[in-house]
């Protein structure tokens, strides 16, 4: 009984993680951005931002994301990926994103530390 409870919840869980926003692998992202034209948002600090980013990335500092968001993305039903140095800003910045109607955002999961392992180019401003 308690195997078929376990892989039950094992099953569950990533239905769990992805109604929550979701962690998107870089492979995932890449393909997101290829395919569907996904935009990617950058929400580390201006400094973080200069030394490393996504190319073709829009910089908005997580503290100004609900401002700046529907300015920056005027069209909702585009996949957003948020992204920062680890991760952990980024999937706050998913709560924030939905909250202003953008359904598809979603997280890049361990940041620009993952894209760098993944050997995925990075530029500089």
């Amino acid at each position: 009984m308690s195997i078929a409870l376990a892989s039950g919840a094992m099953l569950f869980w990533p239905m769990l993680k992805g109604a929550t926003g979701g962690s998107l692998s870089a492979a995932a992202a890449v393909q997101l951005i290829n395919r569907e034209k996904a935009v990617v948002i950058d929400v580390c600090e201006a400094n973080e931002f200069a030394a490393a980013h996504i190319g073709g990335a829009k910089h908005i500092a997580l503290n100004q994301l609900e401002e700046k968001l529907p300015g920056a993305v005027k069209n909702k039903a585009l996949p957003l990926i948020l992204v920062c140095q680890s991760g952990a800003r980024s999937n706050r910045a998913v709560a924030i994103a939905k909250k202003l109607g953008y359904a598809q955002a979603q997280s890049l999961n361990g940041g620009l530390g993952a894209w760098r392992a993944a050997s995925l180019p990075l530029e500089k401003s």
